[in-house]
């Protein structure tokens, strides 16, 4: 039985709609009806074909970021889970390899394989996947704002690698949504001081109501410095050095953008004198997901007013290219089948 319409990208900016059949699940799946889909940067890169190399396999429906309610359990699965609002982990992790085995199943040793990439993603009426990789939510969630919790899961890897201490001086380079979601998170650590460095002065307002004592764009940004922590949340190469820049000798750098292959790099002569630690994510393992999730469910992550368009699933286009406008007035776009 078919129910509504998905996207399908045969190919770089061949998109389908498709009628939607769903897939029931299999032995230790569930089938999730899904309430909002989330457009990034990566979903502009499928559509455009500019993804890196193995990280895309075309047809594919894309949606990697997503909240909904479980509707059906597979053999093996809690039939309790029904009903339940939930989340999910996109990475695919065979969970016996080493690194699986570690908690890093962002390392996972059997290869790339993710939900909205290389397997059937959110944007669609339905999505089936497996039930391990659910993060549930309370009765009382919020679906719309909880459709940003796997870019927050991501910021989270990066906040729980940054160690932030109470006290300590941070900042944040990029004002987007990764980088305003890391602001709040980072909140919650009680720093002393909280930098925003974005290129859009029109993004200050924002965020301080996501928790900045201060925001800057990169020209009065450029003569700071002393931060113990600089998170990057931009993407590019020219972030990575400006977020270098910032810190004091002894610092910790945190880097969650990709920049383009060949982008120039960091100095490593700059990093071995000044001693800074250099740490990197992609993508989120369960701990991370875990404690964004946590957050939202305590009120200290509320990502609510980073929605600023929510457009039907038929709106696929116009949602990819709000999402790469560089209006600074555009924020998160939600689908919704």
């Amino acid at each position: 039985m078919t129910t509504g319409q998905a996207v399908v990208l045969d190919g770089p900016g061949a998109v389908r709609l498709v009628p939607h059949t769903p897939r029931p699940p299999g032995p230790g799946e569930v089938l999730v009806r899904v309430h909002a889909a989330g457009v990034c940067g990566s979903d502009r890169e499928v559509y455009q074909g500019n993804r890196p190399e193995g990280y895309v396999r075309y047809p594919v429906t894309p949606g990697h970021e997503w909240s909904g309610t479980v509707a059906e359990a597979g053999e093996g699965v809690p039939v309790a889970l029904t009903g339940r609002k939930t989340v999910g982990a996109g990475f695919r992790n065979c969970q016996v390899c080493e690194r699986c085995h570690a908690g890093e199943t962002t390392l996972c040793g059997a290869g790339y394989e993710e939900t909205g990439f290389t397997q059937p993603g959110a944007m669609a009426p339905t999505l089936t996947l497996p039930a391990r990789l659910l993060h549930l939510l309370d009765d009382a969630a919020d679906l719309t704002a909880a459709a940003l919790l796997e870019p927050a899961a991501c910021v989270a890897a990066a906040v729980l690698k940054a160690q932030v201490r109470a006290g300590d001086k941070v900042a944040v380079v990029g004002a987007g949504t990764l980088g305003l979601l890391a602001a709040q998170l980072l909140r919650a650590a009680s720093p002393a001081e909280l930098l925003v460095v974005g290129l859009d002065a029109e993004r200050a307002q924002l965020a301080e109501e996501f928790g900045a004592t201060d925001y800057r764009t990169p020209p009065e940004a450029a003569g700071l410095g002393g931060y113990d922590v600089v998170l990057e949340a931009a993407g590019s190469a020219s972030a990575a050095r400006a977020a270098a820049r910032l810190l004091r000798r002894g610092g910790r750098l945190v880097l969650t953008g990709l920049p383009a292959p060949g982008a120039e790099g960091l100095d490593p002569g700059d990093l071995v004198l000044r001693q800074t630690e250099v740490r990197t994510v992609f993508g989120a393992p369960p701990a991370a997901w875990a404690h964004a999730v946590r957050a939202f469910t305590a009120g200290l992550l509320a990502p609510l007013p980073l929605v600023t368009h929510r457009l039907p699933l038929t709106d696929y286009e116009q949602a990819i290219a709000l999402t790469g406008s560089g209006d600074p007035a555009i924020g998160k776009v939600l689908l919704h089948p």
